[in-house]
């Protein structure tokens, strides 16, 4: 896993991509782009929100979660992953979670909201090499009967080939492959995105990770001391932290994670994780 430094980050990458959306006019805009609808206001339900219907099941968080002014939920994120099995699964399960919270015990299934859960991938998804692949439930035998149970989800590939969009939707996806901004939308996305990126204060945010990713490191890194411990008792404790410091930063390197990262997660010096990778001819 490849982790970029804060420098590297575009509008594809989550972090930015939740930052940006926060700006309220630019998150009414995109939903309105890629939905082709018109909406009044939209109002923030969370931002970045961890939803847990009870204490006994799977957390989920939400990186841009909307009602617009006709209480219909959005819920949008920017997907990189390309396990496409993975990410279906995910949007029935979120579809679900949106429901759970918007239901008051006694209510009736009929004050249920509309809900959208849209997935923006840099990838090709699916088949038909389109960029937009709209899903709703309908009954198998016959195509035209709508079950209209108000759940949609929308998968969005920024590397469709077909002309099945519109062309501001096709500027938008455009962008987020790297094109430049040709819009007014795309040119305030782009002035968002310079302005997140000069924050100091999410600077610090993104340096340290997502908590999921910093829990991971930091148990990898706490294993292979306490394994390079061990194995050092008999060269005495200093040199065998020193080697159980060294199994991480070799993992780390193979796992691509950049070397101020590694240097923030192991309190070695950059020179000192080089030597390291350049004597196990990792750099």
């Amino acid at each position: 896993m490849y982790i970029k430094s804060f420098d590297e980050l575009t509008f594809q990458d989550n972090f930015i991509f939740q930052k940006v959306m926060l700006k309220k006019h630019i998150c009414k805009a995109v939903l309105e782009r890629l939905l082709d609808i018109s909406i009044k206001d939209i109002v923030y339900i969370h931002e970045e929100k961890n939803l847990d219907v009870r204490w006994d099941t799977k957390s989920v968080r939400l990186d841009v979660f909307v009602n617009d002014d006709k209480g219909t939920v959005f819920n949008i994120e920017m997907q990189t992953s390309k396990d496409m099995e993975e990410l279906v699964k995910r949007t029935r399960f979120y579809q679900s979670i949106l429901d759970m919270y918007h239901i008051q015990k006694g209510q009736k299934y009929t004050t249920l909201n509309d809900s959208y859960v849209i997935f923006i991938c840099t990838f090709p998804v699916f088949t038909g090499n389109r960029h937009k692949y709209t899903f709703k439930n309908v009954c198998i035998e016959d195509y035209e009967i709508d079950l209209n149970d108000g759940a949609t989800k929308l998968f969005l590939s920024t590397k469709g080939t077909q002309h099945d969009v519109s062309k501001p939707l096709q500027a938008f996806l455009d962008y987020i492959d790297g094109q430049e901004a040709t819009d007014e939308l795309l040119r305030d996305i782009d002035d968002a995105v310079h302005e997140v990126k000069h924050c100091e204060a999410w600077k610090e945010e993104y340096s340290m990770l997502s908590m999921d990713h910093y829990k991971y490191w930091k148990e990898g890194m706490a294993e292979g001391i306490a394994e390079g411990l061990a194995q050092g008792k008999a060269e005495g404790l200093a040199q065998g932290e020193a080697k159980g410091k060294a199994e991480v930063v070799i993992q780390m390197l193979q796992e691509k994670l950049s070397l101020e990262m590694i240097a923030r997660l192991t309190k070695l010096t950059v020179e000192q994780i080089k030597e390291i990778g350049q004597a196990n001819a990792l750099l």
